[in-house]
């Protein structure tokens, strides 16, 4: 037994065009591969796969069974998605082997508040939405959070090397790639501009007031 939520599939006959009849009957269409093996037609139920995805995520780790065969643990590779409802269209499965690392792109998750955002009205700006790492399947994080309370200022910044990763996951994407600062809005450009523009301008003043030689 393992812990990893199961997922019931089936072979898929319609293809093309012809899956639109099982959409409409609350049927997903979806494709299972990996390791050498050919790519496989399935279907889910879609209603059991939202369900799962909410739960496990949406690249979560599940030990798919088709057709009363074997389970066999699949990563969910790829979701596409109704442009305007949101809701899956298709499904990639991708097979893998527990033993052995695997690399994928981890989404980023800001967690708490900016106090430049808070106190100074600035805005944060999220540079990278996700990260490339490299571990074993049953390491894989579904997502990886960081802390945003840092931000107390226009000058500070997130990095890539700043973010806390698990155990046993190794982040391949440069550690100097920008995540996360917080940028000052309009009106705070326009008072520090106004701010010193008085001291620019009273350079030129002294220089007329100083005695001639």
């Amino acid at each position: 037994m393992t812990t990893r939520p199961a997922l019931i599939a089936h072979r898929r006959e319609l293809t093309g065009k012809h899956v639109a009849r099982l959409r409409r009957d609350g049927i997903l269409p979806a494709v299972v591969y990996g390791h050498g093996e050919p790519s496989e037609a399935i279907q889910v139920d879609a209603r059991e796969f939202e369900t799962l995805s909410r739960s496990a995520g949406r690249h979560a780790l599940v030990d798919l069974k088709v057709d009363g065969g074997r389970p066999r643990p699949a990563m969910i590779h790829g979701v596409q998605e109704h442009p305007v409802r949101r809701t899956p269209l298709h499904v990639d499965f991708y097979l893998v082997r527990m033993t052995e690392e695997m690399t994928m792109d981890v989404p980023l998750e800001p967690t708490g508040e900016s106090l430049a955002v808070a106190r100074h009205g600035g805005t944060l700006l999220q540079t990278l939405d996700h990260v490339r790492v490299r571990a074993l399947p049953g390491d894989m994080p579904r997502t990886i959070r960081y802390d945003v309370s840092v931000l107390d200022s226009f000058e500070a910044a997130i990095h890539v090397r700043d973010l806390s990763l698990p155990a046993h996951v190794t982040v391949l994407t440069d550690a100097d790639e920008p995540v996360a600062h917080v940028q000052p809005s309009r009106a705070e450009v326009e008072r520090e501009a106004e701010a010193a523009t008085p001291e620019a301008e009273a350079a030129p003043e002294a220089a007329e007031a100083a005695p001639q030689a």
